[in-house]
């Protein structure tokens, strides 16, 4: 893939440290952040048929859950950042149980193996809102689990950010990493809990923000096959060679690459550098693109998936650890809205640059106009191919409403697809969703261990 292309396609991988898993039972997170999602059981298919045996989501909606009823896949559900101080009241983590556990727990319904408690909540960026709630409600759940009969069985996690430890810049090796000082204590408590409790650590860890956040980090290092950074880092006479081992002991063109090395290491049963037998489960981030997640950290969050909004795989991957690579396979089912675009007026003049400029700020502002940016699908269009993408980005996301393509009569719906024709920019229709979220506009690698 060209060397720009990984502004358009991202990859990151929750880490689990827990039981035995092989690329057989990869996991993979299903993020809803869409304004048009496909039906779940198409979802659910999906996964089933490229193998996926795990799947993390952010939350329990009931619209996903009524897709994995009845699959057998094992699915960590969770509990949003903004419940977890409502749930540090033991009755009210008592009520989430009951509603979003036991309301699935029927021959035939949702077999829950964990229940994240929050999402990243040790962050930096979140100056420690969190800090005080998130033990408390990781210790309700377990315990609300615990009384209701499925403790055995469901354990309670927190999936943390890799910032919640570093290494010394004066020792920058795994083996000198420490929890940060501002939430040492809190992760202390956590992590004994967790092993009272028979649960695993869960960790998120981003490569690919590793190398998108620094200009002189080694790009070998982000990887499995490159071969060894010029310089590795030697640990106790441990040599490590690509950050995801280093994050791991520590307590894209380029997504094609990194999953073809972090699934042919998986099918390897191989552990790291320091932990050479410890088995880990691994959930892909993520299985499709959302495009309605913020932007603020880089328009790559909105491509992070393997698939596309609508299904269709990127590339090839070993999926099924036998060495072949190949392309998953797409969504089936599919259904779109008509075949029809809203493009550019051809009558607009270059007297009608200062409100066509307005318009198209006001249409990517309220839709994902990602694919316009440098290096990206689109990124070759002239101001009036970016024009006509911006419209119809915005026109397919409003579910094709008629008053979605005006624009100040700067805009014309065509069902001629020559005018849409961009080269290898693709004007997309679409789907028909199940669940469409237009009416507001509206997140690694995770590691369980």
């Amino acid at each position: 893939m060209a060397a720009a292309a990984w502004r358009c396609v991202a990859a990151v991988v929750g880490v689990v440290i827990t039981a035995a898993t092989v690329v057989d039972g990869l996991g993979v997170n299903w993020g809803t952040m869409a304004t048009h999602r496909l039906p779940p059981k198409v979802m659910a298919r999906l996964l089933k048929d490229n193998g996926f045996k795990k799947v993390k989501i952010f939350d329990a909606d009931a619209t996903t859950m009524s897709g994995l009823a009845g699959t057998g896949i094992e699915t960590m559900i969770a509990v949003p950042n903004d419940m977890l101080a409502a749930v540090g009241d033991y009755g009210r983590a008592r009520e989430w149980v009951k509603e979003n556990v036991t309301r699935y727990s029927f021959d035939g319904g949702v077999n829950i193996r964990y229940v994240a408690v929050g999402n990243e909540p040790f962050l930096k960026a979140y100056n420690g809102e969190f800090d005080r709630v998130t033990v408390p409600a990781l210790r309700n759940i377990q315990r609300a689990l615990n009384e209701a009969g499925y403790g055995k069985q469901i354990k309670a996690t927190v999936p943390v950010n890799a910032d919640v430890y570093d290494s010394p810049p004066s020792n920058p090796v795994p083996s000198a990493g420490k929890f940060r000082d501002d939430v040492a204590g809190t992760m202390t408590d956590m992590v004994r809990f967790l092993n009272r409790s028979g649960a695993p650590l869960t960790v998120n860890i981003y490569p690919f923000l590793s190398l998108y956040g620094n200009d002189n980090f080694p790009l070998d290092y982000a990887f499995f096959d490159g071969g060894p950074p010029p310089r590795p880092v030697v640990d106790n006479g441990i040599n490590y060679t690509n950050v995801f081992d280093a994050n791991f002991d520590t307590p894209v063109p380029y997504a094609q690459r990194f999953y073809s090395g972090l699934l042919k290491r998986l099918a390897a049963r191989r552990g790291t550098p320091l932990r050479p037998r410890t088995h880990i489960e691994v959930y892909l981030f993520g299985l499709m693109d959302e495009d309605t997640k913020s932007v603020a950290p880089g328009n790559f969050e909105r491509h992070w998936g393997i698939f596309t909004f609508d299904g269709r795989p990127k590339f090839p991957l070993d999926l099924r650890g036998d060495g072949r690579p190949a392309m998953p396979v797409p969504a089936k089912g599919v259904k779109y809205l008509p075949r029809r675009w809203c493009v550019l007026n051809p009558n607009v003049t270059d007297d009608d640059a200062g409100r066509l400029a307005d318009n198209v700020g006001y249409a990517c502002s309220h839709s994902d106009c990602t694919a316009l940016g440098y290096g990206c699908s689109c990124g070759a269009l002239d101001a009036r191919g970016n024009a006509s993408y911006a419209f119809n980005v915005y026109y397919q996301a409003q579910g094709q409403a008629e008053a979605a393509c005006d624009f100040q009569g700067l805009a014309v719906v065509t069902d001629d697809d020559r005018d849409v024709a961009q080269g290898a920019c693709n004007f997309s229709v679409q789907v028909a969703a199940a669940v469409a979220c237009t009416a507001a506009v509206v997140a690694a690698l995770l590691v369980l261990v």
